[in-house]
């Protein structure tokens, strides 16, 4: 069962606390969206002093994400991050350098592409440069994306033909999914708002993709931490030894780490990095 730390009473003046850590380096995967950036897309400062300070003291700190390298690299730069895992999963960058990419079969986002167009529903196909959208204007696009504070992408429904693209956006409503669940089962969906789901590659996860980095790194499954808020951080949260969910996740995604901090608008990355014992 998760340990939380809602309510435990830990002072303001005590979040960076003090560190029981071994002496090995740890290597900790933080999510961006509803993690690292509050509800207002901020990086809280305490999250900020954190990371640097986990820095400070040697560990090895990257990012974990849904999020395309274009879209993560503010965040990458505030930080002094060079690695991270994007696409959940499906692009994986060691210190600047790409180690790991799973990218669609073009035939795969072809049928997608046509059913899709049948039923009405956009899509945004997604590389490491840039994102198109599969229609000139729809609403569902309008509000997911500009949630993610970036404008509607440029209209190129044929954008995937001849490139490497490594996730898509499908865009509709949770009644209307299961058709696409049903029909292309080789594919994985995974909602991240009313209007919108991910959709990636066969045996795409934020879990495959961390294990490409820490196999590269040297680490062990047990000696990694991870911080995550949403559905796409299910199999993140259970693979690593160490999975804290933040505390405004869903109860599934709590359930499925092994701590649960508080709020990232309460200093959730501050205080979920002092209860197990990294800071110090």
């Amino acid at each position: 069962m998760a340990s939380n730390l809602v309510g435990m009473g830990i002072a303001e003046s005590g979040v960076l606390g003090t560190g029981t850590t071994a002496n090995r380096t740890k290597l900790i995967f933080f999510d961006i969206d509803g993690t690292l950036l509050d509800h207002r897309k901020q990086l809280p400062g305490s999250a900020k002093t954190a990371i640097q300070t986990l820095q400070r003291l040697g560990h090895e700190v990257a990012l974990a994400t849904g999020r395309s390298p274009f879209m993560l690299q503010r965040v990458a730069d505030e930080l002094d991050i060079d690695s991270y895992v994007g696409f959940n999963g499906q692009y994986v960058v060691k210190r600047g350098e790409r180690i790991y990419a799973n990218p669609f079969r073009e035939e795969e986002l072809d049928e997608l592409s046509r059913f899709a167009a049948v039923s009405g529903h956009p899509l945004v196909y997604l590389n490491e440069e840039s994102m198109r959208s599969s229609m000139k204007h729809h609403t569902f696009v309008e509000q997911c994306i500009s949630s993610l504070e970036y404008p509607y992408p440029e209209y190129d429904p044929e954008y995937f033909r001849g490139r490497s693209i490594y996730q898509a956006m499908l865009f509709c409503e949770e009644v209307e999914e299961q058709q696409y669940r049903d029909r292309f089962a080789g594919l994985r969906f995974v909602r991240w708002h009313p209007y919108s789901l991910d959709v990636l590659p066969s045996g795409g996860s934020k879990a495959n993709g961390i294990a490409q980095l820490i196999r590269s790194m040297g680490f062990e499954p047990e000696e990694i931490y991870a911080f995550g808020d949403n559905l796409n951080d299910l199999e993140m949260l259970q693979y690593v030894g160490h999975g804290i969910a933040m505390g405004n996740a869903p109860e599934c995604v709590k359930q499925a780490a092994k701590y649960v901090t508080t709020d990232v608008d309460r200093h959730g990355i501050a205080r979920g990095l002092a209860m197990v014992g990294l800071l110090s």
